[in-house]
């Protein structure tokens, strides 16, 4: 995510970060270089001007050169400025309250990965406690209805569908069965194009005035750069929208589009595609992504990943398992499900401040993971709860049953005895503890 423009930017900060004196030439060589990864990374040109130009007059004041720390002070105006240009601050949906239906229009062309984005925002407004149903109003690409009730029903929630060539009938036969069923809010999943035509936007003007959203939502695709912004002002322009999806966002090395979007229509990015699982669809926070730009990181969204996956109270019974010596490989296994979830082991590297960029994705072993899931997954659950039994022959049976080796079963139970002593010395040691995490 954002690996080509984040390695950029990162050499400069470090490069000025931390000087204890700059010059005017600095500045301006820094701003230099500054342009041209903004250029290499697709954005808008009338936007990089901008920011460009503004970062370079706040920069060569003299509050920043003849500052305490000039270096921090320039690397604080570039993430100020590039805050800004993402958008200030987190953009929330605006909906009714849980009495009220609301209803949100999805927008997009094809390819854009729109459908797939209807399922994960009923998905996560359904984890939120509201009742959705999904309405499938693509009645021009092929299969697309039967692709929303494929993944409706993989989030569990509900799909309307009717075997129909209009789209509004459609789309009012979904209001009224949501008012029937006291669905709080309707998702309406809308034809797209190859190319925006008069066509497509008059289909979708006379959708937009039948249900009259709350939302009007344009899923573009950030692969497409800076030409995202310009296919999201389009359909500004006709249907009038509330802000946008950033889908594939997780595959975007460059985030032009994300630079652009903003400046160029003034709608706010609401929401990020981080992954193709249904969980998969986040906030879109300025913030944050300003500082995975500059290789600062962005721990905040690593705790909340950790606080969304472990339990507080499955935290502390696993504190005390280790501490009296009765954490076994069933809990093991249960722990690596837990991390898968929290997403692939690169993500969440180049969320610590220092790591983005510098990971060799070559050298993590994804693997790695996989193959111990295979090997305790083919113990019995005997074996997992006391691993003193398993001996040669057991050994040789899950070797077998994983497709791995005796030697890879052997590594494992090592491995984990590590762990397990490692680990209930942590838990037993207070000192050891706050040496570490920095505990009072």
């Amino acid at each position: 995510m954002l690996e080509k423009i984040s390695e950029k930017f990162t050499d400069i900060v470090r490069t000025l970060g931390g000087k204890a004196s700059i010059s005017e030439k600095n500045v301006e060589d820094a701003v230099e270089q500054i342009k041209l990864a903004l250029l290499e990374a697709d954005v808008n040109l009338r936007v990089v001007r901008r920011f460009v130009n503004a970062t370079l007059e706040e920069a060569k004041g003299e509050k920043v050169l003849r500052s305490v720390n000039p270096g921090q002070q320039f690397v604080k105006i570039v993430h100020d400025r590039m805050v800004g240009l993402l958008g200030d601050s987190r953009q929330d949906l605006q909906l009714r309250g849980p009495d009220t239906q609301s209803v949100i229009l999805l927008l997009g062309l094809q390819g854009s990965g729109k459908t797939t984005t209807a399922a994960k925002l009923a998905f996560l407004l359904k984890n939120k406690g509201r009742k959705t149903l999904l309405v499938a109003c693509d009645l021009v690409r092929p299969a697309a209805i039967e692709q929303l009730s494929v993944l409706g029903a993989q989030v569990g929630v509900e799909v309307y569908r009717e075997d129909s060539k209009d789209p509004v009938r459609v789309a009012k036969a979904g209001l009224e069965r949501a008012k029937r069923e006291l669905f709080d809010t309707v998702i309406i999943d809308t034809a797209g194009r190859l190319q925006i035509d008069d066509a497509l936007m008059e289909e979708l003007v006379k959708v937009r005035d039948a249900v009259k959203p709350q939302e009007a939502l344009l899923v573009a695709d950030s692969m497409t750069g800076q030409a995202a912004a310009d296919i999201a002002k389009a359909f500004d322009e006709k249907i009038g929208l509330t802000g946008v999806i950033l889908s594939k966002f997780d595959s975007d090395a460059r985030g032009g589009a994300a630079l652009s979007l903003k400046s160029v229509t003034g709608k706010p990015i609401k929401f990020i595609g981080t992954s193709e699982k249904p969980e998969g669809l986040e906030p879109f926070y300025p913030d944050r992504i300003a500082g995975r730009i500059l290789g600062m990181g962005d721990i905040v969204s690593l705790v909340e990943k950790a606080q969304a996956v472990f339990d507080e109270k499955e935290a502390a019974a696993l504190e005390d398992k280790l501490a009296s010596e009765t954490f076994t490989l069933e809990d093991y296994l249960e722990q690596i499900g837990s991390v898968k979830k929290m997403g692939s082991v690169k993500s969440m590297l180049e969320m610590i401040p220092g790591l983005a960029g510098q990971v060799d994705e070559d050298k993590i072993d994804r693997e790695g993971m996989k193959f111990e899931e295979a090997i305790l997954l083919s113990m019995t659950k005997k074996e997992r709860r006391n691993h003193l039994i398993i001996g040669p022959t057991r050994r040789t049976r899950i070797a077998k049953g994983s497709g791995t080796s005796v030697a890879e079963v052997n590594r494992l139970i090592k491995k984990f005895e590590k762990t397990r002593l490692m680990m209930k010395k942590m838990v037993k040691n207070k000192k050891y503890q706050q040496q570490l995490f920095g505990r009072a």
